[in-house]
């Protein structure tokens, strides 16, 4: 009877521990945008199966971040919905309604290493810490206009602030992305300083427009949602251009 027992919670174990190694497996279009719209951010992989060139690489990957979702498709047809052909990992993003893939038509290799790393740069959500890593999908991003919210981490209104306005940001999807700058990294202190501030006048609230290369203040005050999301219509508006820019000295005649 012991044996018997002993068996059963063996036989258990291993199917749980292969239960944890597969990823979820999405069978058609309705079920691949109802994960897409479950999140944030999600990866999906447009596999032929789990022997697939690659899949072992986004298990592991999987595991290693954890603040992203996972899946396969392995339906061909389910592919083409999506401009895919060949083995693809994917990544969905709400922020900029952005579809980022990574092809593996020529990668003779696929690494754990490179996926963790395509995942982390392309990890833009409705409000993105801005550091070294975050800055290349910023940047990518075919959205060009940041509402930076500038902050220092230990501050008391840190958290409350960065709530509020990723509360907000979904409102300007694929028109302005929301970036923190935390004020108390000194490596951020040239952001700061291309405003014209410094980590002593945070919190304050900034918008740059990577087209034009222009930026803006929010005037000093109490940073609220009703003053922020005014803000932000202001420059869609295209109101902005019309008020001074920040970090600019005004030009004083000889």
């Amino acid at each position: 009877m012991l044996i018997i027992l002993f068996l059963s919670l063996l036989v258990s174990s291993v199917v749980g521990t292969e239960k944890d190694s597969a990823l979820p497996r999405l069978s058609d279009t309705k079920a691949v945008e109802a994960f897409i719209d479950s999140a944030e951010v999600v990866v999906i992989g447009f596999l032929e199966g789990e022997e697939s060139h690659g899949y072992q690489e986004l298990v592991a990957a999987a595991k290693r971040v954890d603040s992203v979702s996972f899946a396969i498709v392995t339906e061909k047809e389910v592919w083409a919905d999506y401009s895919l052909s060949s083995g693809t990992i994917t990544l969905f993003r709400k922020a900029d309604n952005h579809q980022e893939n990574l092809s593996f038509d020529d990668a003779k290799k696929v690494e754990t290493d490179g996926l963790v790393n395509f995942i982390t740069i392309n990890e833009v959500r409705y409000i993105t810490e801005y550091n070294q890593v975050t800055a290349v999908g910023l940047f990518n991003s075919e959205v060009k206009v940041h509402l930076l919210l500038f902050a220092n981490r230990e501050s008391k209104e840190y958290t409350k602030l960065k709530e509020r306005l990723a509360a907000l940001a979904p409102q300007f999807t694929s028109k302005l992305l929301f970036v923190l700058i935390n004020g108390a990294v000194k490596s951020n202190s040239r952001s700061l300083g291309y405003f014209g501030l410094k980590s002593k006048d945070l919190p304050r609230v900034g918008l740059y427009d990577g087209d034009s290369d222009m930026k803006w203040l929010l005037p000093e005050g109490k940073i609220t949602t009703e003053r922020v999301q005014e803000f932000c219509q202001s420059f869609l508006r295209g109101e902005l251009k019309e008020v001074p820019q920040a970090g600019v000295e005004p030009k004083t005649e000889l």
